[in-house]
């Protein structure tokens, strides 16, 4: 009897303490963000009462007459991650589709393993392969020939065009590319190995191709898990450092083509940061909040559009 009282005792102490230790660790990830956005607010005060909202689209950043525009870091941001996704999505989509379908049961694994192992190298290791290895090969074999084959056709002299300085935009989004590339095929195919077997074999049996199969059977079923990957690699592609830092130039000037050298937010940070004081400072704060306020924008649009998928996908169960 009196061990039974004594569990119920435990028991009605255990619970309450475990549901309100629960609670605090879920609200502590609220408290956290709340206190990085409120500090990185703080930080740049100064910055805000400066130049307002013209901050956003001022292209100058001169620490002599202490003028600072966030337009170049962004755009650089920007374009360095869209390249990095259109060439990433595809090519982790194509590793993703051969671990599952095509590739023979003794390959699978040494694949596997070796997109994890590059999925745990250091950002510093991929910035210095691509300067010292990628960005002296890309300047003397790969970019003149592009500059001279597409820079005077109409629309890619725009994008192939200027002087193969190796470094610039383009390499710094290859470089992003080559290190999200692990993260989205590893998801993409954790995703496709969850697809119901019989699914795929009554598509086979149906006289389905293998490609039939993937892009009608297993994409529909995984898109909400796919989204999620792509924006997994997106936003390590936008906050990426010290791998862009070696390859993009880091000179605060429009881009020209995607072989123009520009620069990024993480890049200019942690360029300036370790010398920057006053205005300047609170500038590169100001960035700071700004990469902070574009990645989560960019996971609430990544959840707004699995919502959106979730709900069509019930309303069409419903017909």
């Amino acid at each position: 009897m009196l061990k039974v009282t004594r569990t119920c005792l435990n028991h009605r102490w255990i619970e309450p303490l475990f549901k309100y230790t629960t609670r605090f660790f879920a609200l502590l990830v609220f408290l956290l963000l709340s206190a990085i956005l409120i500090s990185l607010i703080a930080g740049s005060w100064d910055s805000i009462q400066q130049f307002g909202w013209s901050f956003l689209w001022h292209d100058e950043w001169d620490p002599v007459q202490n003028q600072y525009g966030a337009l170049v870091p962004i755009i650089g941001t920007v374009i360095t991650a869209l390249i990095a996704l259109v060439i990433a999505v595809p090519v982790s989509f194509g590793i993703a589709a051969f671990l599952t379908e095509l590739a023979p049961e003794w390959l699978k694994r040494p694949v596997g393993i070796a997109i994890e192992m590059l999925a745990a190298i250091p950002s510093i290791i991929y910035g210095m392969w691509g300067l010292f290895v990628f960005v002296p090969l890309f300047q003397e074999y790969i970019q003149p020939h592009l500059i001279e084959t597409l820079g005077d056709l109409p629309v890619f002299d725009l994008l192939f065009s200027g002087a193969p300085f190796g470094i610039g935009l383009f390499s710094a989004g290859l470089i992003l590319a080559i290190m999200i590339i692990p993260f989205i095929s590893s998801v993409m195919r954790d995703v496709f190995s969850v697809v119901p077997p019989m699914l795929k074999e009554s598509a086979y049996g149906l006289g389905s191709t293998t490609w039939e199969v993937i892009w009608k059977v297993i994409l529909p079923y995984t898109r909400t898990g796919v989204i999620g990957s792509i924006m997994l690699g997106l936003g390590r592609a936008l906050g990426e450092t010290m791998a862009v830092t070696f390859v993009i130039g880091n000179a605060f000037q429009l881009p020209s083509s995607l072989f123009s050298p520009s620069t990024s937010i993480a890049s200019a940070i942690a360029n300036e940061f370790n010398e920057a004081g006053g205005l300047q400072k609170s500038s590169l704060i100001e960035l700071g909040l700004l990469l902070f306020l574009i990645t989560t924008t960019v996971l609430a649009i990544s959840r707004l559009m699995i919502l959106r998928m979730n709900n069509k996908e019930g309303k069409n169960h419903e017909k």
